[in-house]
C-alpha cells in the first residue's frame, strides 16, 4: 500500500517529467523561429555581405550578457496561406549595449525580405511602448521591404497601426529619449521615416538603401530612369541629401559605431527603486519543477513556488490570516525590493470555518491585495503578479456578500498603480480574475507565461458547456432534439477549439503576453524588467498615458 510520502514524491516526479516536456518544447520551438525564414533564405543573406537579424544583437549587444527578448512567438501559427511569419519577421528585445539597457529591433530580412504583417507592426509598437515607460534608448537594426501589401487594410490606416511607429518616433525625442537607426538593408516608402526621425541614421554602403520611391516606382509615377544605388544608397543619402549621418563601409563596422554612440550617453534621473545585494533562494528554485502540478485543477502550496524565486526564500506576508486566496508578501528578487500578489491554490478554512478554494478570488481576498497595492504604491516598491486564477468566486452569498463591489477596488488600485507591474502568468488566468491580477489589458511593464500558462474567459470544459447549454436550447426552441451521442461530439468540438485558443502559444503569438518562459528564467526576467523600469522616474498619472 502507497504511503502518503510515496504518493507525494510520485506526484512531484510525474510534475516534473510534464514541467520538463513543456520546457524540451519551448526550446524546439524557440529553435525553429530562430531560423526566421529558412536556411536557405539566412545563406542568401549573408551571401550580400549581410548579417542576420539575430547576429546583428549578438555583435551589437555586451558580450556574455542577458539579452530578454519580447515577441519571439509573435505571429506563431498564424498567417499560414502566405507563409507564415516567424518572429513577426522582426527580433525585439532588451538587451545591454556598452553596459546600458536599450531596446533593439532588427528587422528580419529573410521573413519576406522583412515586409510589415498586422503582428509586426503590434511588435514594433510594443517595443516602442517599452523604451516610453521606462525612458529606454531604443535602437532600430532597418533592413525591411514596407508593408506586406496583401494585407495593407490591416496594418495602415488604424490608430494602432504603421503610421503610429513615426507618431511614437516623435514622442520619444520630445522625451529626450535617445533613438539610433542603422539602414542595413532596404528601407522603402512609409518606412523611411523611423530611421530618419530617429536621433541618428547610419547606412551600410552597398547593402542599406532609402528612399520614398524605389526605382520601378520612380520609373512608373515620372518615367525616370535610376538604379538603387544613385537613388538612395550611402553615398547618396551621407554626401548629397545629407539624410543619414555616418556611412559605414560594413554590418560589423556599423554595429561597433552604435555601441560608440551608446558608450557617451548620458543618464535620466532614476525611480529610486530599493536594491540590495542579491541573494539567490535558499530552496532550489529547480523544484519549481516537481511542486506546480502536470494538471491545472490540483491544489498546491503557492509558497512553495514563491519561496523559489525569491532572495534567500525570504517573504513578509501581510495579513497572512486574512483573505486567504490572495498571498500578499514583501520580497526581494535579485536584490530588488518586489511587492508580491500571488494566487493561493491551497484550499484553506478561514477563521470563521468556512472553506475557500484555491485559485479563486473572494472579497476578503481582493479587499486584502487593494490595501496591499496601495500600500506599495505609497512605499514606491514595484508590484510582482504572479497569476494561477480562475476568477471571482460567484453564487448567493457571495453576490450578497458584494464581491463585484470588492472587485472593482482591486481592478480600480491595479489600474491607478502608478509603480511599475510586472505580470508572471503561471497557470490559468482566467475570466476577470485576469483583470485583477494585472492583465495585458492594465499595463504591466512586462507580462510573461510560462509553458503552462492558460488565458481566457474560462476554462475549456465550463465554456463548452455554456455554449453547448446555448445551443440545445436554440434547437429546442426549433422543436428539434439531439441524441447524446451528438451533444458529445458538439461539446468535444466546442472544448477542442476553446482549449487551443486558451494556451499560451496562442496567446503569445497575438502578443497578449510578451514572452513563454521557462519558469528558473523568472528572476532573471523581473529583475531585468525593474532595472528597466528604474530609469523612469515614478509619474502621477495614469499607467498608459504617453507624456509628451
Amino acid at each position: 500500500m502507497a504511503t502518503k510520502k510515496n504518493k507525494i514524491d510520485i506526484e512531484f516526479n510525474q510534475n516534473e517529467d510534464a514541467m520538463k516536456l513543456a520546457v524540451s518544447q519551448l526550446n524546439r520551438t524557440l529553435d525553429k523561429i530562430h531560423l526566421g525564414g529558412g536556411k536557405k533564405k539566412i545563406e542568401k543573406q549573408k551571401a550580400k555581405g549581410k548579417m542576420t537579424a539575430r547576429e546583428r544583437i549578438g555583435n551589437l549587444i555586451d558580450k556574455d550578457s542577458d539579452f530578454l527578448e519580447v515577441g519571439a512567438f509573435a505571429g506563431y501559427e498564424m498567417y499560414k496561406e502566405y507563409g507564415g511569419c516567424p518572429a513577426g519577421g522582426v527580433v525585439v528585445g532588451i538587451g545591454y549595449v556598452a553596459g546600458r539597457q536599450c531596446v533593439i529591433v532588427a528587422n528580419d530580412a529573410t521573413v519576406k525580405a522583412g515586409a510589415w504583417f498586422p503582428i509586426t507592426g503590434k511588435k514594433n509598437l510594443r517595443a516602442q511602448e517599452i523604451a516610453i515607460e521606462n525612458r529606454l534608448p531604443i535602437i532600430y537594426l532597418v533592413d525591411s521591404a514596407g508593408v506586406f501589401l496583401p494585407m495593407q487594410d490591416e496594418i495602415f490606416p488604424d490608430k494602432e497601426h504603421f503610421g503610429r511607429i513615426f507618431r511614437n518616433n516623435a514622442v520619444l525625442s520630445s522625451m529626450g529619449v535617445p533613438q539610433i537607426a542603422a539602414i542595413m538593408g532596404s528601407c522603402v516608402a512609409g518606412g523611411a521615416y523611423l530611421p530618419i526621425m530617429s536621433d541618428e541614421a547610419l547606412i551600410v554602403d552597398g547593402t542599406g538603401s532609402i528612399f520614398l520611391a524605389g526605382p520601378y516606382l520612380v520609373k512608373a509615377a515620372i518615367g525616370e530612369t535610376v538604379d538603387k544605388e544613385t537613388l538612395g544608397g550611402a553615398k547618396t543619402q551621407c554626401d548629397i541629401s545629407g539624410v543619414t549621418d555616418y556611412n559605414m563601409p560594413d554590418d560589423k563596422t556599423c554595429l561597433e559605431t552604435i555601441r560608440d554612440l551608446v558608450d557617451k550617453m548620458g543618464t535620466f534621473e532614476n525611480a529610486g527603486f530599493d536594491r540590495k545585494e542579491a541573494k539567490p533562494p535558499i530552496k532550489d528554485p529547480k523544484e519549481i519543477y516537481g511542486i506546480f502540478p502536470e494538471t491545472s485543477v490540483k491544489p498546491y502550496d503557492s509558497i512553495e513556488i514563491l519561496e523559489r524565486l525569491v532572495d534567500d526564500s525570504k517573504l513578509t506576508e501581510y495579513k497572512k490570516g486574512y483573505g486567504q486566496s490572495i498571498i500578499c508578501a514583501y520580497a526581494r528578487i535579485d536584490g530588488w525590493a518586489v511587492g508580491i500578489v500571488a494566487n493561493n491554490r491551497n484550499i484553506v478554512k478561514t477563521a470563521k470555518g468556512e472553506m475557500q478554494f484555491g485559485g479563486v478570488i473572494y472579497s476578503d481576498s481582493a479587499d486584502k491585495a487593494t490595501r496591499f497595492i496601495l500600500n506599495c504604491n505609497q512605499k514606491k516598491i514595484p508590484l510582482v503578479f504572479l497569476h494561477d486564477v480562475t476568477g471571482f468566486m460567484v453564487g448567493k452569498r457571495s453576490e450578497h456578500g458584494g464581491i463585484i463591489k470588492d472587485g472593482a477596488k482591486m481592478v480600480n488600485a491595479v489600474s491607478n498603480s502608478t509603480v511599475p507591474k510586472f505580470t508572471i502568468v503561471m497557470g490559468n488566468s482566467y475570466g476577470a480574475g485576469n483583470y485583477a491580477m494585472c492583465g495585458k489589458a492594465y499595463d504591466p511593464r512586462l507580462i510573461v507565461g510560462w509553458p503552462t500558462a492558460k488565458i481566457a474567459v474560462m476554462g475549456g470544459s465550463q465554456a463548452a458547456k455554456v455554449l453547448l447549454q446555448i445551443q440545445v436550447a436554440s434547437l429546442k426552441r426549433k422543436g428539434e432534439t439531439i441524441d447524446p451521442a451528438t451533444e458529445k461530439k458538439m461539446f468535444d468540438e466546442i472544448k477542442d477549439r476553446y482549449d487551443r485558443q486558451t494556451k499560451a502559444y496562442y496567446a503569445a503569438s497575438r502578443l497578449w503576453i510578451d514572452a513563454i518562459i521557462d519558469p528558473l528564467e523568472t528572476r532573471k526576467v523581473i529583475s531585468m524588467g525593474i532595472e528597466a523600469a528604474n530609469n523612469a522616474p515614478v509619474a502621477k498619472f495614469n499607467p498608459g498615458v504617453i507624456q509628451t
